[in-house]
C-alpha cells in the first residue's frame, strides 16, 4: 500500500475517532515542560498541527500486535529515517536485505528520545529477543535540546532495551547529518551530539558506527539526490545505510541466511 493511501486510510480513522494524528518532522510536536531535560522524559507526543494526532498511537499499538504474530531476530527502532523502510525509499532494500532475517521496524515518524522511551516502558519489544538491535535517534531533539541532554535520552533508551531485552546487542549509529551546506548550525550539533553518544559504545553489548560521511559531497554538501529534503534519505541513501552496517549485521547472522 503506497505512503499516500495510508495516510488517508489513518486520517479516515482520526476523523472517525473524533481526533487527529501526527505529522512528520515538518510538523512541531509540544513537549511538557518536565522541568529538566524533555529529552529523558518519557511522553506521548502532542502535535500542534490540527490534522493529525492518532496517528501515533494507532502506529504505537499496531507495531506491538504485529510483532508479536512472527519472531523479531532483527529489531530496527528510530524516528522518520528508520520508518522510511516501510516506504518507496527503502523498501525494496528492506525485502532484500533484512525480511528473510524476521526484521522489524519499530520507528516512527517524529519521534524524538523521549517518545522512543515511552513506548519502551509501555511494553512495545517485552518478550522479544532480537540478535541484534538497530537503533538510530536523537535528529527530531536538535530544536529543543543540547548535544549533553539528547544523549542522555539516548543512554536512557540503550537502559531500557538493556532491561526488557537483556542479551540483546545494540548497534548504536551516529545521527546522520541534515542541511544542504557544512554551515548549517544543526550540522555542528548533530556533530556533538554524535561525539557524546559515540562513549556509549563498549565495543559489546553496544556497537557505535558512524558512518555520516558517506551522505556528503567531497565539499561537505548534501545532494537532492542523496536526501532530497536534506533530512530523509533517498534510495540511494538508504542503500548507503544497509551496505554500511552490513559488515555488523554479517556478526549476527549466519552467512548461508543470505545466499537463500
Amino acid at each position: 500500500m503506497s505512503a499516500m493511501k495510508k495516510l488517508f486510510l489513518f486520517i479516515c480513522l482520526a476523523i472517525a475517532l473524533g481526533s487527529t494524528l501526527p505529522a512528520d518532522e515538518t510538523g512541531t510536536p509540544s513537549v511538557p515542560s518536565t522541568g529538566g531535560n524533555s529529552a529523558v522524559a518519557p511522553v506521548i507526543p502532542v502535535w500542534l498541527d490540527p490534522v493529525h494526532q492518532n496517528y501515533w498511537q494507532i502506529r504505537f499499538h499496531d507495531n506491538v500486535a504485529h510483532s508479536r504474530q512472527r519472531p523479531v531476530d532483527l529489531l530496527f527502532e528510530g524516528d522518520s529515517i528508520t520508518d522510511y523502510w516501510r516506504e518507496k525509499q527503502g523498501n525494496d532494500i528492506w525485502m532484500q536485505r533484512y525480511d528473510k532475517l524476521n526484521a522489524f521496524d519499530f520507528g516512527i515518524t517524529g519521534d524524538g528520545t523521549q517518545n522512543v522511551l515511552w513506548r519502551l516502558q509501555h511494553g512495545e519489544v517485552d518478550s522479544l529477543h532480537p540478535k541484534l538491535i538497530s537503533l538510530l535517534i536523537g535528529r527530531n531533539n536538535m530544536g529543543g535540546n543540547t548535544p549533553e541532554e539528547i544523549s542522555q535520552g539516548v543512554q536512557a533508551i540503550i537502559g531500557e532495551f538493556q532491561k526488557r531485552c537483556p542479551g540483546s546487542p545494540i548497534l548504536l549509529q551516529a545521527i546522520f547529518p541534515s542541511g544542504p551546506l557544512p554551515s548549517d548550525p544543526v550540522r555542528s550539533k548533530i556533530k556533538a551530539t554524535n561525539q557524546l553518544i559515540s562513549k556509549l559504545s563498549d565495543g559489546k553489548h553496544v556497537l557505535y558506527l558512524d558512518f555520516s560521511d558517506k551522505f556528503l559531497e567531497p565539499d561537505g554538501t548534501i545532494s537532492v539526490e542523496m536526501m532530497p529534503d536534506f533530512l530523509h534519505p533517498s534510495t540511494k541513501g538508504y542503500q548507503i545505510w544497509a551496505d554500511a552496517i552490513q559488515p555488523v549485521i554479517d556478526k549476527f547472522f549466519p552467512q548461508d541466511v543470505f545466499a537463500k
